[in-house]
């Protein structure tokens, strides 16, 4: 009986163990260089919360940017806010993910989060929010061939555009038509400021309203702006690459509202005098200042090491 019991475990082991090395060839992560996705994972898990809770007139409202039609401010307040180390790191940035690891254990609960930008993409594209190791492994392996296959400048691209930024409202286009009524191109610093504050809760947070977190850390993610500037090492990238004409756009997936562009979705970039400059107190009320911005070191930004326990998801 032992013997059939040791049996049964060990047929069980390596159908796990063949089932995580799958992982390895699919999903075609490849794909996404020359391809834009349709309908993402989390858009499909959030409809299914929806339908749940009886919310049958929602739907996902989204509209695909190139990224050379994103407010270079936006980006730089984005990396700020979420991943300060995106261009020094190959998808894992181990010094977080060991104070998120310390902070766990002793809290006795899943308290932070230490994931980079190239991990939440994966977690939107393919995976479901739940917090388990299954899916910790899962988005190990695919972020890591992610960072082998796509450029820097590509995964920021897809980030942008599949990052919830409201209920229901997916990608920095649709965001920025929704809360400042432009197109993401005309996306001012505060505005790239505020937005960037709210990703890691974006039900909870909302970057036009009178909330003292994003008061606070959207006046944290500007204050490291302006001492930065915008042209730093590795975002060059984005500034001067420009956009790949041979990547195959998705048709909007079924169920997705892909009315929020228009027109103005021509207009270049603003210039990047107001990264630079104090902006005028149009727009919503400046946020308290903030610490000085440190080096790009080892350690984690002020803004990242705030939003820990305010992440929704793992």
């Amino acid at each position: 009986m032992r013997g059939r019991i040791w049996k049964l475990l060990l047929l069980a082991a390596l159908g796990f163990t063949a089932y995580m090395a799958s992982f390895f060839v699919y999903p075609d992560v490849g794909e996404l260089a020359r391809k834009n996705p349709g309908k993402t994972a989390f858009m499909q898990w959030r409809e299914a919360q929806w339908e749940k809770e009886g919310l049958y007139d929602k739907r996902i409202v989204q509209h695909w940017v190139p990224i050379g039609k994103v407010s270079p401010l936006l980006i730089k307040a984005v990396l700020i806010g979420e991943d300060d180390k995106f261009y020094h790191h190959e998808g894992f940035d181990y010094a977080a993910m060991e104070q998120a690891f310390q902070k766990n254990l002793k809290e006795g609960r899943f308290a932070a989060g230490a994931s980079t930008i190239s991990q939440q993409l994966i977690k939107n594209l393919y995976l479901s929010p739940e917090k388990s190791l299954t899916r910790k492994i899962k988005e190990a392996i695919l972020t890591w061939r992610m960072e082998h296959t796509l450029s820097k400048r590509r995964i920021l691209e897809l980030y942008v555009n599949v990052a919830e930024w409201g209920d229901g409202i997916f990608g920095i286009e649709a965001a920025a038509r929704h809360y400042y009524h432009k197109p993401a191109s005309r996306l001012s610093g505060l505005e790239a400021a505020r937005l960037a504050s709210v990703l890691p809760n974006p039900i909870k947070f909302d970057p036009v309203g009178g909330q003292r977190y994003v008061a606070f850390r959207s006046g944290l993610i500007h204050s490291i702006m302006l001492r930065r500037g915008i042209v730093v090492e590795g975002f060059k990238e984005v500034m001067e690459t420009k956009d790949d004409p041979g990547i195959e756009p998705a048709p909007p997936p079924t169920g997705v509202d892909d009315s929020a562009g228009g027109a103005d979705n021509a207009t270049a970039s603003p210039a990047v005098k107001s990264l630079v400059e104090p902006e005028s107190p149009a727009g919503p009320p400046p946020a308290p200042s903030a610490p000085s911005a440190p080096a790009q070191t080892g350690a984690p930004a002020p803004a990242q090491q705030y939003v820990r326990e305010e992440r929704s998801c793992g």
